[in-house]
This record gives C-alpha cells, sequence and structure tokens, in this order.
C-alpha cells in the first residue's frame, strides 16, 4: 500500500515536515546536502526500524532535536498509521501501529514492503555474503508465512552451539541437542530459500533482460553446507575444525546468492554502470515477485537515479517503475536528467528540497512532454 502522508520532526538537517503523498512517482529535487536522502532515510527508518547511513539512530537525530519523531499514514482499507520514535538519551526505538505499541521489527517490515536503491546496493555484487543473505530473507519473509520462526529457531540453535563450540570443555551431549535443533531448523530455512529462489530466477532473468541483456549472467543459491551431505551429518563431522575455530563454519548462516558471468564473479567483468543495472534488476524483481505472489507492491527508494546511467538506461529503468505502478521516492541533483525519462502521460509529483525544506512544486505539469524541471 502507499504511503499517504509523512509527517517527520528531529530528522537530521530536514525541518518539521508534514506531506501529503500521492500513489506513484515522486521527485525529490535539491543541490548536494539539501536534505533529500534524509527524507529517504526517514522513510527507511519508518519501514525497517533502522537507518542505512548509521548503525545509531541517536546520530540521525538533529542536533537541536531531544527525540526523532517519525509517522507515516499508509494507504487502506481503514489506513493504517505508523510511528517511530528514538529519544537522545535512550537506546530503544519506540514503534507504534495503528496506535498500539508493538514490540518488534518484524511487524513494521511485514507493514511497508520497502527497496532502497542507493550507492550501499553495490554491496549486493562486491560486499560480504551477508548482504546477499539479507536480500534473499527480505523476499522470503514476505512471501513464506511461517518464515520469521524458523528464521529464529536457527538464530537460537546456532548461538548456543557456538557457545559450547567456545567452552572450554565442550558437553558432548549438551552440543548434539543444539545440533540436532540447528539441524532441523536450518534444513527448513534451506527448503523455504530454495523454492523462493526457484521462483524469483526467473522473474530476474525477464528483468535484467529489459534493462541490460546479459545472457551469460547466471544467479545461483549457495544454502551454505555440502549438498551431499545432511546438515546434522555436517555437523557431526565438523566438531573438531568448529571447536578449533570457536564457531559453526558450515549451515544456513553461510548461505549466499552467486552471480557470475562465464564462471567469474559478475563484479570483476561489469563496468559500475552495469553493476547498478544488475543491483537495479535484483530489487525490482524482488517487488514484482512480491506483487505476483501477494498481490501487494512495494516501494522503492531511489537515490540519485541518474548517477551512473546514461539516458537510455534512465529511460528502461523508469519504464518499469511505471509497468510495477508502484510508489517511488526519487532523488536527484540534476533536474534535467529526469525531463525525458518517462512515458507519455505519465504522472508524478515533484518536491524541491533547499535547505532542509521540502516542498512541493505545485507549478509543474504532471503529464510527460510539458514539465518544467526548472529549479529554485
Amino acid at each position: 500500500m502507499p504511503i499517504e502522508r509523512l509527517a517527520f520532526q528531529g530528522l537530521r538537517n530536514l525541518a518539521p515536515l508534514d506531506l501529503r503523498l500521492q500513489p506513484g512517482i515522486n521527485l525529490l529535487l535539491g543541490a548536494n546536502g539539501s536534505g533529500k536522502t534524509s527524507l529517504l532515510e526517514g522513510i527507511h527508518i519508518l519501514a525497517m526500524g533502522r537507518s542505512f547511513r548509521t548503525q545509531q539512530l541517536k546520530h540521525a537525530i538533529s542536533h537541536d532535536a531531544d527525540a526523532l519523531s517519525l509517522h507515516a499514514r499508509i494507504g487502506g482499507d481503514p489506513p493504517l498509521p505508523i510511528g517511530v520514535r528514538r529519544q537522545r538519551s535512550g537506546s530503544e526505538l519506540e514503534m507504534r501501529m495503528a496506535g498500539e505499541r508493538v514490540a518488534r521489527v518484524a511487524q513494521l517490515v511485514e507493514a511497508l514492503p520497502l527497496q532502497l536503491i542507493n550507492p550501499d546496493a553495490f554491496r549486493l555484487l562486491e560486499g560480504s555474503p551477508s548482504s546477499r543473505r539479507e536480500f534473499l530473507d527480505w523476499g522470503v519473509f514476505h512471501v513464506k508465512h511461517d518464515f520469521f520462526e524458523v528464521w529464529k529457531g536457527v538464530r537460537r540453535a546456532l548461538k548456543h552451539r557456538n557457545a559450547l563450540l567456545r567452552h572450554g570443555r565442550m558437553d558432548d551431549r549438551s552440543l548434539a541437542v543444539w545440533e540436532y535443533e540447528l539441524a532441523q531448523w536450518g534444513e527448513r530455512l534451506d527448503v523455504l530459500r530454495s523454492d523462493y529462489m526457484t521462483a524469483f530466477v526467473p522473474v530476474f532473468e525477464e528483468t535484467l533482460a529489459a534493462l541490460l541483456p546479459l545472457p551469460d549472467l547466471t544467479l545461483r543459491y549457495s544454502r551454505g553446507w555440502d549438498r551431499q551431505r545432511s546438515l546434522i551429518e555436517v555437523l557431526k563431522q565438523g566438531r573438531d575444525t568448529d571447536r578449533q575455530m570457536g564457531f559453526t563454519q558450515q549451515g544456513p548462516q553461510r548461505a549466499d546468492l552467486r552471480l557470475r558471468i562465464e564462471r567469474r564473479p559478475a563484479v570483476e567483468v561489469l563496468s559500475r554502470g552495469q553493476q547498478k543495472l544488475v543491483v537495479s534488476a535484483l530489487k525490482l524483481a524482488q517487488g514484482r515477485l512480491l506483487e505476483r505472489q501477494t498481490g501487494r507492491r512495494c516501494l522503492y527508494l531511489i537515490d540519485d537515479l541518474p548517477a551512473e546511467l546514461d539516458a537510455r538506461h534512465q529511460q528502461v529503468f523508469c519504464q518499469w517503475l511505471e509497468t510495477m505502478r508502484c510508489q517511488a521516492f526519487i532523488t536527484s541533483v540534476e533536474p534535467q536528467a529526469l525531463r525525458d525519462t518517462w512515458q507519455p502521460n505519465t504522472q508524478f509529483s515533484v518536491f524541491h528540497v533547499k535547505h532542509g525544506e521540502v516542498a512541493p512544486d505545485d507549478s509543474v505539469a504532471l503529464t510527460h512532454g510539458t514539465k518544467d524541471f526548472t529549479t529554485e
């Protein structure tokens, strides 16, 4: 469901804002440092319970504010109000939905499916496996109802097994109990991930073919342990080496997605612009699959769309957003770069961001061919 209204206070350099929004494309235009990315960050915190710019939310609080307060109304029947608040002097994030306090970030994530495309998105190709596991598990979470329970079971069993491995005198009986737990939950998690990838790969390949034909690129799921053996067998046989290392070396916590071109990692072959298109195809494909399997649409945050993309690929990317009929927030420091990227009769909203002030531009015509992107 799209966001109908945003109200922020105490977020970085942004002045207090109260925006009414329409479904579809929202362009955020302004100079560097004006606050465009901060607005995206606020939406991300609302949807994910964390920032993509800092690990500590207190650093996102404006220097002259005592707290960060973010609220949104999500369209629906009835509409769903959500909000988060973080005190500078506190350590916990207070979360509310429909006026009731919620305890789990997963409830925010479920309420507002969100994808972020920004410079950090390159981690899907060049970063550690943890970034790709997070991407994979976001998709599984939204389409497999029992994912969260299974994921928690894996985390709990892995935590206890690792604690025993680090213990000087390991109790084999206790270790066997947690190995059994980890194997049971881990095998179930692998099935959920594998089933999701079976559905996801064709959608990704179709999306990538439209953005950037790369027939030699392959996407494969690696479950994190030998496919020829059961997880319980791997855990038992790996006890000695795991004890030496002090942690569990194989299992679902080591799962990965492998993108290759002719057996070479894709990141070693592709240009920076090509990498952005591959990452974009991954993100767009997740949104498409989410709608196909659940009927729900994904919200997209796209920071500096024109960066590293030529005009033709910008246009193709935007056309995908249009056909998906999703809500998107797109920032740019170059208003002219977005002039000819849209299909005829595409409707969108334009916001100018200047010195932390966000103002809708009601004077801008909302159809392709008559837009005036002249900034202040």
